[in-house]
């Protein structure tokens, strides 16, 4: 059986003051039986991480680079996050990969250094709103699972995150047959390429525009074993609300 995770993405959001929404969020939730996870900006993380120290809550970064140390400027390496607490990080998300650049093959090498470092890399796929309209979802996402995914993955290493760009942040949504299509190919791809056991032990989220009102539905999809948050997961009372319905599904 497959843990449900309720994961938060504050991307570049936040400063002290708020923290003071992980207190509410720790104080609010207690032992759901749901992992939770927030990435926040690096200037947060070592803060975060000993805020939620003794709780159920764990911490991750949003990115990492390939090199374990080196002439990088402005980037953080799996080390670094490991030493300020982080136990995941988050890698080849579609801001990353439109607004850096980011290839399949950097991805994987990037989870490769993750995972030097026994950290759980939570990668990222998605098609945009012209793939999707083109009819070539699927083909875009089979080709992002091999070319991001390191040989080697486990349910322990691996969080698979399918967030379709054209509903991150946009309010829009895919229908729930929509998910339960992309979610199920990627299972299936899974099992194909690192076998029955590993393949069925990796997670597999859902992100894009998930909020209080519409995640019920989201989480009683076949093959959704919870949910990467952008917004949502800002404040305690929407992420609350989250993975209340992720605890029930």
């Amino acid at each position: 059986m497959r843990r449900k995770m309720a994961a938060g993405n504050w991307k570049m959001n936040g400063t002290s003051a708020q923290l003071a929404e992980v207190d509410t969020l720790i104080a609010q939730t207690g032992d759901t039986g749901v992992d939770i996870l927030l990435c926040p900006p690096a200037t947060l993380l070592s803060r975060m991480s000993m805020a939620a120290e003794g709780h159920a809550l764990q911490t991750g970064g949003q990115d990492c680079h390939p090199a374990e140390k080196g002439a990088h400027t402005g980037d953080v390496s799996a080390e670094m996050l490991r030493d300020a607490g982080a136990t995941h990080v988050i890698l080849g998300h579609s801001e990353r990969r439109t607004d850096h650049g980011e290839t399949d093959d950097l991805v994987a090498a990037k989870t490769v250094a993750a995972w030097s470092e026994n950290l759980t890399a939570v990668v990222c796929i998605g098609e945009s709103e012209a793939e999707r309209d083109a009819g070539t979802t699927l083909d875009v996402i089979g080709t992002q699972l091999a070319g991001s995914l390191p040989n080697g993955a486990t349910g322990p290493r691996l969080v698979v995150a399918y967030e379709p760009v054209w509903a991150i942040g946009t309010g829009k949504v895919p229908t729930l047959e929509q998910i339960a299509e992309v979610h199920d190919f990627i299972r299936s791809t899974l099992i194909a390429r690192f076998g029955e056991t590993a393949g069925n032990s990796i997670r597999i989220l859902y992100g894009g525009s998930v909020k209080p009102s519409n995640a019920a539905e989201i989480f009683a999809v076949s093959n959704v074993d919870g949910a990467l948050v952008g917004g949502a997961s800002l404040k305690a009372a929407d992420f609350g609300g989250i993975i209340t319905a992720l605890s029930a599904a």
